[in-house]
This record gives structure tokens, sequence and C-alpha cells, in this order.
């Protein structure tokens, strides 16, 4: 069984509970270990990020919760950085100015060619996604997905941070309806963006949200992608990208299962500063 979970999202983000909500709920499920990762400022306001003028008050917050619950479980702060070319600034500078224990680097945000304008790829509306297929790659599919997956390769060379968040989920919207996983233009895409996570000596959550949400019959990454990731022996986690304290475990035994089936025997934990391994 798995008792921990290193990203999820309180108020302080887009989630939909104070953090202590979140510690009570951990301890309820006799956890030994959780992580807070809000969302990264943004130079631009949007309805989900952490408010930069809030900074001190999630810094103060989360270490108060350390303090308090030392006794039951380990506390951890961290953030899910955005990565937007010309856009979001370095990882390091919010790393510092929130004091995190660890970093989770994420793509939602795609930015176009010849454009100043971002694709939203994630959220509960599909609309979204497919508008922006139109709108900014002239409804070329893999003119947009090679776009998603640059840019996650150049947040892996460009930033210094711990875990890829949901490496995939550009797919989440696809649902094979404009392309299928198995395609080879895809396939190559994903093993130059894993070949790099490899060489960078980086962590792939895998992420259950999308099965919980319902927005997904799978796991971010799974299939294909995830069966590539166990045979590059690349270090994973399991995470329920939790915006609300009743989701902190969703599906974690069907992730373990997933993991044991593609032949994973270890997972990552954070302790005392750095990560090691579990075993499944």
């Amino acid at each position: 069984m798995i008792n921990f979970n290193f990203h999820q999202h309180s108020v302080f983000s887009d989630g939909k509970a104070e953090p202590e909500a979140y510690v009570q709920q951990a301890v309820k499920l006799g956890f030994e270990a959780i992580g807070f990762s809000e969302h990264s400022p943004l130079p631009f306001d949007t309805p989900f990020s952490l408010k930069q003028k809030n900074i001190e008050r999630y810094v103060a917050t989360i270490e108060s919760l350390k303090e308090k619950y030392s006794n039951k479980l380990s506390i951890y702060r961290s953030l899910e950085l955005d990565f937007i070319p010309g856009f979001s600034e370095k990882f390091e500078q919010w790393k510092q100015a929130c004091k995190v224990d660890y970093a989770i680097g994420g793509v939602h945000l795609v930015k176009p060619p010849h454009t100043d304008e971002l694709w939203f790829t994630d959220g509960p509306d599909r609309t979204i996604y497919d508008n922006g297929v139109e709108k900014y790659f002239d409804n070329n599919i893999k003119k947009a997905v090679t776009t998603y997956y640059h840019q996650i390769n150049g947040m892996v060379e460009s930033q210094r941070f711990d875990v890829v968040a949901h490496v995939d989920k550009i797919t989440m919207h696809n649902q094979n309806r404009y392309f299928t996983e198995d395609e080879k233009w895809y396939r190559a895409l994903v093993s130059e963006t894993l070949h790099l996570i490899k060489e960078k000596d980086l962590i792939i959550e895998i992420n259950t949200r999308g099965l919980y949400k319902k927005r997904s019959n799978k796991l971010f990454p799974d299939s294909e992608t995830l069966q590539q990731v166990i045979n590059l022996n690349i270090p994973v986690i399991v995470s329920s990208d939790a915006h609300q304290p009743e989701e902190i475990n969703l599906f974690f035994d069907y992730a373990v299962s997933k993991l044991r089936q593609y032949g994973c025997k270890r997972i990552m934990f954070f302790k005392e500063g750095r990560w090691i391994e579990k075993g499944l």
C-alpha cells in the first residue's frame, strides 16, 4: 500500500480545502508523509496559480503544520512549477521564495509559435483543447503535440527540479480522436522526451487524477509510454494530484497493480531532504 502523496493542491492554488484538512485526512488514512505542491506564480492572472502576495503565508502555514503534526507524519512544501517559454520565470526564483523541499515541473499552458496567446491543454473542458488545435495549429495535431513535447524538453534541459508531472497528459482530451498513441510520429516524440528525462536523472510521476475525475480511462503515463519508462529504468512516483482531501489516495491500488504489471518493483519516496527507493 502507498501511504504517501507528494502532489496535491490546497486553497493556496486551485485546491478546495485548507492545508490542514489534507493533513487530517492523511493522518486518518495512516499516511507517513504528504507534500503540498501549489501551482507556481505566473506573470499574469490565472484561477489556479499561487498568488505572489500569498507566498509568505503559504510558507508559514506549511511550516506550522510541520511542527504541529511532527509526531504523526512528515509534511513537505513544494511547488508544481509551470514552464512557459518567454513567460514563466526560472524555477529557481520560486523554489527559493517558497523554500521548497522538492520541486515538480509541468506543462499546462503551451506556447504556440508566432503568437503570445497560450493553449490550455488541461482542465475539464475539452472544447478549449479542440479550439486550440484549430486556432493555433490549423488543425495540425502533429504540430500541436510536437510543440507540447518540445516545451517539456525545454523545461527538462533548462530548469532544475525533481519530478516531471503527468508527462503525457496532452493525450487526455485526445481520446484517440486526432491520433492514436501507437503512431510512429507520436512514439518518436515520447521516446525523445523520456530519454532526455533519463539523461537528466529526473523522476516521472504516475498521475491518477484523470481516472478518478473520469476525464480519462488511463494513468498519465500508461500503456506503451509507461512500459518504456519502466524499461528505461526511470524512477517513478505515484501521485493523486489531489485538489480535495478525499482525493489524496484515489486509484493508488490500481496504479500499483499497473506498475507491477509492467515490471516495476520500486517507487520513489521523499524523506529528510532526499529521494529514496521503496519496494512495491
